[in-house]
C-alpha cells in the first residue's frame, strides 16, 4: 500500500481531506499531515511518503518551495499540488518543479480519486519497469560477459595507449576515473562459496568482477590510492572467511600491489600473476601475497630455499600444473619453480636429473590423455636437451617450451572433446529454450558437467554468455512468430519461454531496439 502525506494550512480543508477520503480504498495509507511546508519537511523526511499532497499557497514555506526541496531529495516521490488560484503561472512553476498533478479548490472526492488512481498506476508502472531492468541486469550479469574478459586481456598485455584504454573502458561501461587500482585473482572450486563471493563483490561499485579463465576470476579494485591497500586487505579477509567455512580445499587468492594509473595495470597483473603461480608450489597456502613470497614463512612453506628439499622436485608439482595451469601462466610458474630450487640449479648434474624428471612427467601426462609423446618432444626441441641444460637460463627456456607444448596438446584434446559436449548443450538448448525453467544449471547437469566449468567453456567457445545465447535464441524465434503468425505478444511470450508477457516485451525492446508491436508493423 502506498503512503500519502498531506500539507494544507487551512485546518478545515486538511481535516476534511484526512477524515473523509477513503485512503485504503484507493490503495493508500495516510501517514501524516502538517499546516505548512516548514513543519512538513522533517515529517516527510521521517515517513518518506510515496505521494505528497500540498497546498500551493501557505505561510513560512509554500508548496512550490516544498516541492523543490522534496524533488531534489526524493526524485521518485509524486506530488499533487492543490490551489485556489486558477493561475497559469502557478501551474507552470509547479510543472517545472516536477509536480505530477495540479488540482484546483474546492477539491472533490472524484477529482482527488482520479488523481490518486493515475499516480498509483504511474508508480506501479515505474516499479514494474525497475523490476524488469533489475531482472534483466541480473540475468545478464549472472555470468560475466566474454567481452569484458577480452578487454582485460588487452589491458594486461599493455599494448593499448592511454586514450585507447579509456575508450575501450567506456564501451564496457567502466568508469575508470580513480587515483588507485589493484587486482585480485581468485580461484574457488566450491560453487556455493564462489557464488557468495560474487554477490559480495557486486555490492561494491568500485569492484569489477570478470572471469579470467575457466578456473579463475579477476577482481579489479578502484578507489582512493591511500586507502586501496587497506581495502584490498579487507576484501582478502572476507574471501578467506567465506572459503575457510566451506569444505573446499582447492581455493586460492592472490592480491597485487596498487598502482596509480589504469595504464599501469599490466605491471600490476604481471606481479599478481607471478604470486598466483605459487599455488602450485604452496598448495597448503591459500592466501598468496607479495609479503608471503618474501617472508621466511612463505619460503618455509614451499621448502627450504637455503638448501635442496626433496619435496621441491616432487613430480606432482609439475603434474598439478599440467592438470590445472594455463599457457599464460607457464613463464611465471617456471620462474617461481626454478627460484625455489635455490643454488641447486648451479649444478650440471642436478640440472640433468631435474630436466629428465620434468620431461618424464610431461611425457607421462601427455600419454595419459591419449596423445603423442613424440609430438611433445619434437616441438619442445628435445633433440637439443644436452644443450638446454648448459645453464639455468637455457634450462628454464626449455622447460617453458616443454610445458607450453604439453598444455597446448591438453587444450587441443579438451577442445575436441569440448566441442562434442558443447554441441550436446546447444542441442539441449534448441529443444528446451521455450521452457520457462531453462537455466545454466539444468543444461550443465544434462551434459554431465559442473555449472562453473560449463559457464566458462560456453563463454569461451561461443564468445557470449549462456544467458545471452538463450535470450538471442528466444528473440529470433519471437521475431519469426511476429512476422509469420497472428499470435498475440502474450502467446508469443509463452511460446519462447517467458511467463510474463510484459517482461518479454521489455526484453524484446532492450535487445531488438523496438517493441514487438513495432517489429510486427515494420515486418
Amino acid at each position: 500500500m502506498l503512503k500519502v502525506f498531506l500539507v494544507e494550512d487551512e485546518s478545515v480543508v486538511r481535516e476534511a481531506l484526512r477524515d473523509n477520503i477513503p485512503w485504503q480504498q484507493y490503495g493508500y495509507r495516510f501517514v501524516g499531515e502538517a499546516g505548512d511546508g516548514e513543519m512538513a519537511l522533517p515529517l516527510i523526511r521521517k515517513t518518506v511518503p510515496d505521494v505528497l499532497i500540498t497546498d500551493i499557497k501557505m505561510p513560512f514555506m509554500d508548496g512550490l518551495a516544498l516541492s523543490h526541496i522534496v524533488k531534489s531529495e526524493y526524485p521518485d516521490m509524486k506530488i499533487i499540488i492543490i490551489s485556489g488560484y486558477d493561475d497559469f503561472d502557478y501551474a507552470r512553476q509547479a510543472i517545472s518543479e516536477g509536480v505530477d498533478e495540479y488540482l484546483l479548490k474546492p477539491i472533490t472526492r472524484r477529482s482527488l480519486q482520479k488523481a490518486l488512481s493515475e499516480i498509483r498506476e504511474k508508480i506501479e508502472a515505474e516499479q514494474e519497469q525497475k523490476n524488469y531492468v533489475k531482472k534483466f541486469q541480473t540475468e545478464m550479469q549472472q555470468y560475466e560477459q566474454y567481452a569484458l574478459r577480452s578487454f582485460f586481456e588487452k589491458v594486461f598485455e599493455g599494448k593499448l595507449s592511454a586514450q585507447e584504454l579509456y575508450e575501450e573502458a567506456g564501451k564496457q561501461g567502466l568508469d575508470i576515473n580513480a587515483s588507485g587500482y589493484n587486482l585480485i585473482l581468485l580461484g574457488v572450486q566450491e560453487d556455493e562459496s564462489r557464488e557468495e563471493l560474487m554477490r559480495y563483490f557486486l555490492r561494491f561499485p568500485e569492484c569489477t568482477v570478470f572471469r579470467w579463465n575457466m578456473n579463475t576470476h579477476g577482481i579489479l579494485l578502484m578507489g582512493d590510492a591511500d586507502a586501496l591497500q587497506e581495502r584490498t586487505g579487507t576484501h582478502m579477509d572476507y574471501i578467506r572467511k567465506i572459503c575457510e567455512q566451506s569444505k573446499d580445499e582447492e581455493w586460492y587468492v592472490a592480491a597485487g600491489t596498487p598502482v596509480e594509473r589504469f595504464s599501469q595495470l599490466s605491471d600490476c597483473y604481471r606481479r599478481v600473476n607471478h604470486i598466483y603461480a605459487y599455488r602450485y608450489l604452496m598448495p597448503e597456502k591459500h592466501v598468496l601475497t607479495d609479503e608471503l613470497m618474501t617472508s621466511d614463512a612463505g619460503r618455509d612453506s614451499a621448502g627450504s630455499f637455503g638448501g635442496l628439499d626433496a619435496n621441491k622436485v616432487d613430480p606432482e608439482i609439475i603434474r598439478g600444473f599440467l592438470n590445472n595451469g594455463q599457457r599464460t601462466e607457464v613463464e611465471e610458474f617456471v620462474s617461481s619453480y626454478m627460484k625455489g630450487l635455490g643454488e641447486a640449479v648451479a649444478s650440471r648434474l642436478f640440472r640433468d636429473y631435474l630436466l629428465l624428471n620434468i620431461q618424464f612427467t610431461a611425457q607421462s601426462f601427455v600419454a595419459g590423455i591419449g596423445s603423442s609423446q613424440e609430438q611433445l618432444l619434437q616441438t619442445a626441441g628435445a633433440d637439443r636437451i644436452h644443450e638446454m641444460v648448459s645453464g639455468p637460463d637455457t634450462m628454464e627456456t626449455y622447460v617453458c617450451a616443454l610445458l607450453t607444448e604439453a598444455l597446448r596438446i591438453r587444450d587441443e584434446k579438451q577442445q575436441t572433446q569440448g566441442k562434442k559436449v558443447l554441441q550436446s548443450a546447444l542441442d539441449y538448448i534448441e529443444e528446451n529454450y521455450a521452457q520457462t525453467t531453462l537455466n545454466l544449471n539444468e543444461v550443465a547437469q544434462a551434459i554431465g558437467m559442473s555449472p562453473n566449468y560449463f559457464s566458462g567453456m560456453f563463454s569461451q567457445e561461443m564468445e557470449m554468455t549462456f544467458v545471452e545465447y538463450v535470450t538471442n535464441k528466444r528473440m529470433e524465434q519471437a521475431k519469426r512468430l511476429l512476422r509469420e503468425s497472428d499470435q498475440s505478444a502474450a502467446q508469443i511470450a509463452s511460446a519462447v519461454g517467458y511467463k510474463d508477457a510484459h517482461y518479454f516485451s521489455f526484453v524484446f525492446k532492450k535487445t531488438v531496439g523496438v517493441s514487438p508491436r513495432e517489429w510486427r508493423t515494420k515486418s
